[in-house]
């Protein structure tokens, strides 16, 4: 487990986020020191003293020495790099939405540590940017809101109806999200989609295949703030599921995708074809053998068909050419 400082700017956060960050913070590393930064003779920070026991952050006084200066971001910034030359650590975690942590960001990650920004919505893109992930509190605070509603339905439910394996569905089923609900309304903008069809493409076998993993890495490494939660999904691989524009396959414990277009089917049939012979005519049920042999995972209901041959005689003369009785093909044109 990564060791991380978590460093929170008490005039640009909110108390009520500092549970769902703690639980999210956990996901990358053990918070090896925590501590907040504010004028705590302020009655703006009062509310603070609720959760600072509970969670064992360490409050840390800043005097406002003069008037319109922000002293509470000078000693985040002057205990960062001391804790950050300590070389105890394996990463920090910024709560603010102030942009002017830009510079300690970049910072950081110039000596090879991790960096996790955790700020609202509205934080400036350049300290977004700086962090090798940037997590948005309004997502975590929802989260946790709906983690509680379905865990209180679950307990109201089991008052009245003791849970057994014949209506443990119909539990599950009052207690989950309807199929109406906003977080499935949501649209993934342009420039996302775009890029997670890079990642995938960057990623991928000579199959086309891309290993998950790889593929929310390399979204990350280019868009920190990139969170399936902003699309109403709690992971990546949920995300992908409900674009439904990808083939996903599951080996051992890591998931697999590629684009699903048929332009891609295509291409694997000519090369099945060429394999086979690149001169004369082929059976097609070689073709579908030697598909099938090199790709064991192929699922041709993914492009929309029930039988393989039948989508490949769906593939336009213009790539294929087929005997006059239809049961031999051979290529005519390289698909690019």
């Amino acid at each position: 487990m990564k060791k991380l400082a978590v460093l929170i700017d008490a005039d640009n956060a909110s108390y009520k986020s500092i549970e769902a960050i703690m639980e999210e913070v956990a996901k990358y590393g053990i918070a090896s020191v925590k501590r907040v930064y504010g004028d705590w003779s302020s009655d703006t920070l009062k509310h603070w003293r609720e959760v600072l026991l509970p969670h064992a952050i360490t409050p840390v006084q800043q005097f406002a020495y003069t008037s319109g200066k922000d002293a509470t971001d000078m000693g985040l910034i002057i205990d960062a790099m001391d804790l950050l030359y300590s070389g105890a650590l394996d990463g920090f975690c910024i709560v603010s939405s102030d942009s002017d942590f830009t510079p300690l960001a970049s910072r950081i990650r110039e000596s090879g540590l991790l960096v996790y920004g955790f700020g609202r919505k509205a934080t400036k893109e350049p300290f977004v940017k700086a962090c090798d992930k940037f997590i948005y509190v309004e997502n975590l605070i929802e989260e946790k809101a709906e983690i509680q509603d379905v865990s209180f339905n679950a307990i109201k439910t089991s008052e009245t109806e003791k849970i057994t394996p014949q209506n443990e569905k119909n539990i599950v089923a009052k207690t989950a999200p309807t199929s109406n609900t906003p977080a499935q309304q949501t649209v993934v903008d342009p420039a996302t989609l775009n890029l997670i069809y890079r990642a995938v493409k960057e990623n991928a076998d000579d199959n086309g295949w891309a290993n998950l993993s790889l593929v929310g890495q390399y979204i990350s490494a280019i868009k920190p703030d990139f969170d399936p939660r902003n699309y109403g999904r709690a992971k990546l691989s949920s995300l992908i599921k409900l674009l439904n524009l990808f083939e996903t396959k599951i080996d051992g414990t890591q998931m697999y995708l590629r684009k699903r277009s048929f332009s891609t089917f295509v291409k694997m049939i000519q090369n099945s074809i060429l394999k086979i012979d690149e001169q004369n005519w082929v059976d097609i049920s070689k073709v579908v053998e030697q598909l099938t042999q090199s790709d064991p995972d192929f699922n041709i209901e993914n492009y929309g068909y029930t039988e393989l041959e039948d989508a490949i005689h769906a593939i336009h003369n213009g790539w294929l050419e087929f005997s006059e009785n239809g049961k031999q093909v051979r290529v005519t044109r390289n698909m690019p």
